[in-house]
């Protein structure tokens, strides 16, 4: 069996009809869903690009593989998806984006050149790179935001799109009176971008697949990483006038946030994306391109579905669809992602499993608290291997596909690292000490800030739209006090022993008795007589040498 990996960056997980949004019509979505199993409770191990992601490709938390932010480098040596199902025959290739720095000096540490196969792997995140594109060209006076070649760029060049960076000129950008309207202005997000339907972001890596998938030999997994509908929020005609101001859903935000807040997300109220966010021009202009962008990504999605089907590989592929963190578009009064709320840190997935032992549960829902680093652990179980649960940190949802209810989590884990961001200064706070921890239960919703700040709570089911902090309310004590012994459990697992599994260890214990090292023995009575056997029998008197005068 084949997997076929799809995740949307900053897709947020209401966003789609067949997770109840009214006016955002998602047939494609909504075909995998009626043929799998939608989780309804998804939560990404950080609510940030970089670290989210890999995490999703370690399947393990953020604070166990160390890259906390975008551009923290993934230790050399981490193992990753990709070294998991190698070890099971089956090949893993990335098809566009991974937000992943390397780690350079320890790869240089270890002489491993980033033209080989090894360190090409360690560069890329564990993948085969079929056409790696982290997206965003953007392109200053001190140079390229990404230092890497783009081949979506190549593409446009090749396509007939002049300029050293057609991404900039066309994909994301519109034309207003003769001149560049820029995506990266909000109030541009209502003009069609200057290029062709065919030739955008999420038809261009759809065809990258298609083409991938012509020449494929399973089994294999596929990471198809969209970077849409991240911004910039412009999108091609017809898709950006397909929604208007009469099909966004009313912002959940309540002034009761605004009124003494708790200090650090005051400090995220005042970013300059969420004072944009704060403005209804800005969600009426931002959010029908948003649902434009993702009805985008649902048509491509279902080219991909249909090429699976004519070529008969519908039947023995996989099919998960999910996204690396939402987007706060103006609810909560912020923009982006960054926090807890369910907005930014809760997720789509749908998962479809081709074979007969998923039937039972095709089109149905499951309710069950899922972390993204589930996913790795999934596809280990998928392609036949055993989990190995001392380096993978989530579970396999499988169990869950074949309609069965295993013993699961009690809560799910977030974590955020702002110590690079100009938040931390600030807050006073030093870089150790600006982290953030989301310990959810199904209800109450624990966040816990290092630095000395209180927490925050809120209860999701008297309170589903978070506008009411009870984390200073003395009434609360026992519930603050229960969800910081799950953060305490957490935080004393054992994550670091990722050489020797539980296995490895029942296995080494006592070998050395058995390689003939007894120490501490009173008599020999207390080991198997076998063991005592070579140093048991006839003592050999000793020899000495003759000497010289004897002779």
């Amino acid at each position: 069996m084949n997997i076929l990996f799809v995740m949307y960056d900053q897709l947020r997980f209401d966003y789609l009809s067949c997770a109840g949004h009214p006016h955002l019509h998602t047939p494609n979505f909504d075909r995998v869903a009626a043929r799998g199993v939608r989780f309804t409770n998804t939560y990404v191990q950080s609510p940030i690009c970089g670290a989210s992601r890999m995490s999703f490709y370690t399947g393990r938390y953020v604070s166990s593989h160390g890259a906390q932010w975008n551009g923290f480098p993934l230790r050399v040596g981490e193992i990753t998806l990709g070294d998991h199902l190698r070890e099971l025959g089956m090949a893993c290739w990335l098809l566009g984006k991974t937000h992943m720095k390397a780690d350079a000096k320890g790869m240089a540490r270890l002489g491993l050149a980033p033209d080989t196969e090894i360190g090409a792997r360690q560069a890329d995140c564990g993948f085969d790179a079929w056409a790696r594109d982290d997206g965003l060209w953007g392109q200053g006076p001190d140079g390229f935001y990404d230092a890497k070649r783009s081949p979506y760029n190549e593409y446009l060049k090749g396509k007939g799109y002049d300029g050293e960076n057609p991404w900039a000129d066309y994909a994301n950008a519109g034309i207003e009176n003769g001149e560049m309207a820029s995506g990266w202005m909000f109030m541009n997000a209502d003009k069609p971008a200057n290029i062709r339907e065919e030739d955008s972001e999420t038809p261009w890596l759809t065809s990258e697949t298609i083409r991938f998938l012509d020449q494929a030999k399973g089994p294999w997994c596929a990471h198809v990483s969209f970077i849409k509908p991240h911004w910039p929020y412009i999108v091609p005609a017809p898709y950006h006038e397909m929604y208007g101001t009469g099909d966004i859903l009313p912002v959940v935000r309540d002034t009761a946030e605004l009124e003494d807040p708790h200090p650090v997300l005051a400090a995220y109220h005042e970013t300059k994306v969420a004072d944009a966010f704060q403005r209804d021009e800005v969600r009426e202009k931002v959010i029908p391109a948003y649902m434009g962008l993702i009805r985008q990504c649902d048509d491509q999605l279902g080219r991909l579905l249909d090429h699976l089907e004519a070529t008969g590989q519908m039947e023995d592929t996989m099919i998960v669809l999910t996204s690396d963190h939402g987007d706060y578009l103006g609810d909560h009064w912020l923009g982006e992602k960054d926090f807890f709320h369910e907005a930014a840190v809760k997720i789509p997935l749908i998962i479809c499993d081709p074979r007969a032992e998923a039937d039972s549960t095709r089109g149905t829902t499951c309710d069950a608290l899922v972390e993204a680093i589930d996913l790795a652990a999934t596809f280990v179980e998928a392609a036949g291997g055993a989990v190995p649960d001392h380096i993978l940190e989530g579970r396999s949802l499988m169990p869950w596909l074949r309609g069965e209810r295993p013993a699961w989590r009690d809560f799910v884990i977030s974590e955020y690292d702002y110590s690079v961001t100009p938040r931390c200064k600030a807050l006073g706070v030093s870089p150790r000490d600006a982290r953030i921890f989301m310990v959810f239960d199904g209800r109450w919703k624990l966040i816990h800030f290092e630095g000395g700040f209180r927490p925050m709570l809120f209860d999701l089911e008297t309170d589903p739209d978070e506008f009411a902090d009870l984390g200073d309310d003395p009434a609360h004590a026992e519930r603050i006090d229960r969800l910081y012994d799950h953060l305490a459990t957490w935080g004393r697992r054992l994550a670091q022993r990722v050489t020797m599994s539980d296995a490895d260890i029942e296995r080494a214990r006592g070998a050395s008795l058995r390689k003939g090292i007894m120490p501490f023995l009173v008599d020999g009575s207390e080991v198997p007589p076998e063991l005592t056997e070579a140093y048991r029998g006839p003592a050999r008197q000793v020899h000495a040498p003759a000497r010289d005068d004897e002779h």
